[in-house]
């Protein structure tokens, strides 16, 4: 239709200039439009890589609300799970048959279907992108558990910290330093000190949290529930308690810091892993073969995302882990509570990895994981729907308070180093 569209004026043209005698004013480069085609729809400015980052920021930032939400619902995290690896790994697809799709394959820059015919040829590469996903989805696994120990704000800012202390400085020296380097890394510097502020408001608030617990005069009595009780005061916590599938009293405080330490070291592995994948900086192709676009590498990567979750929450089902009931593939299925959700959570991780990953190939991954500032997003959800740091000491709210600064600091100085990729 459009190439029928563009010779019907070329004709028209002709006539115009040939029989009317009535000279042009503007010539379209008719031919180099049928010719060219529509080009693969990739993300080149500045500017739209920093649109799909702040994209990003709120979907990652929101996903892991939903698996708190859910948990303390009293829904096994493995259900909740699985449900997200499917609508995650949907996510991927459309990003790849739309976007992947779009435009006219070319030996540069091959279409979705095109590229996934040439795995003999871009095998390397494609294992780069599969050990991503492996990572990415020990990482998510460990934080739904990190979550119930430390809480949303604490387990967010830990991991996001530590993917950028670890992540970024690696993704530097791949990109072959597109991004400032003065600027860049005090701004890693201040994600390192947002890590130590957030250890300090995690023991504050648990000593909070104990104090709570032991005082009568907060003990009310009656038949209350978490949902009538007021959020942060000892009947609220003992309610949850009650709810929730992870039971945290009597666990050790260092549990879930130690949990959101090593997902943080998973995390800060995936975009490293992604940008070898689709800019082969370590020369692992043979020449003439092309480089995975960013949509075929986001594929693979949630290929063996979604297999690895898949096969390690089965066995969960059936050996849980910290005490949790035993459930089976049977009750999975027939477990609709709170299902909605999970779909939700697994789509708004999905599109918010796309998102970053898209701003990471125009503007540079390093500058990139400036999303990690998602836990101001979860924190705001952790306050707003878990009542988090609610009735806490002053010395809690100083250090969330200053966690937050840092943390604000941080984000904006790693943004203000995105480079362009050549």
């Amino acid at each position: 239709m459009l190439k029928s569209i563009l010779v019907s004026g070329f004709v028209l043209q002709k006539l115009n200039m040939e029989f009317l005698g009535i000279p042009t004013l503007i010539t379209l480069p008719i031919e180099k439009i049928v010719s060219g085609g529509l080009k693969m729809y990739l993300v080149e400015s500045k500017g739209g890589a920093i649109i799909c980052m702040l994209l990003s920021l709120f979907f990652l930032g929101t996903w892991p609300a939903i698996f708190t939400l859910l948990e303390r619902r009293g829904r096994l995290p493995q259900h909740t799970y699985l449900d997200y690896s499917i609508t995650n790994l949907l996510a991927a697809l459309f990003f790849a048959l739309t976007f992947g799709e779009i435009g006219k394959s070319t030996p540069e820059k091959p279409n979705f279907i095109t590229q996934l015919s040439q795995l003999s040829e871009n095998w390397p590469s494609v294992m780069f992108a599969v050990g991503g996903g492996v990572v990415l989805s020990i990482g998510n696994l460990c934080t739904q558990y990190a979550l119930a120990f430390a809480g949303l704000s604490v387990t967010e800012v830990i991991t996001a910290s530590m993917t950028v202390v670890i992540g970024t400085t690696l993704n530097y020296f791949l990109d072959e330093k597109i991004n400032k380097a003065e600027i860049l890394f005090p701004g890693v510097g201040c994600f390192l000190i947002a890590v130590c502020l957030a250890s300090a408001v995690h023991s504050s608030n648990t000593a909070d949290n104990i104090a709570k617990l032991s005082s009568t005069e907060d003990l009310e009595t009656g038949n209350d529930t978490a949902e009538n009780v007021k959020f942060g005061t000892a009947d609220f916590l003992v309610e949850l308690e009650k709810r929730r599938a992870i039971k945290v009293f009597g666990k050790s405080t260092l549990s879930g810091l130690s949990i959101a330490f090593f997902a943080g070291v998973c995390f800060s592995l995936f975009s490293p892993a992604f940008n070898l994948a689709t800019n082969d900086q370590w020369h692992a192709l043979k020449k003439g073969v092309a480089k995975l676009v960013v949509y075929t590498a986001f594929f693979w990567f949630s290929i063996s995302c979604f297999a690895l979750a898949i096969i390690l929450n089965v066995i969960f089902l059936y050996r849980p882990l910290l005490n949790l009931p035993r459930s089976s593939v049977k009750s999975y299925l027939k477990d609709w509570n709170g299902r909605g959700w999970a779909f939700l959570a697994g789509l708004l991780c999905g599109f918010g990895n796309g998102l970053q990953f898209m701003g990471g190939e125009a503007a540079g991954y390093a500058a990139a994981d400036a999303v990690q500032a998602l836990p101001l997003v979860s924190t705001f959800w952790g306050i707003v729907l878990f009542g988090e740091y609610q009735r806490s000491s002053r010395r809690t709210y100083v250090l969330l308070a200053s966690m937050l600064l840092m943390f604000i600091v941080a984000v904006a100085i790693l943004m203000a180093s995105a480079g362009h990729r050549k």
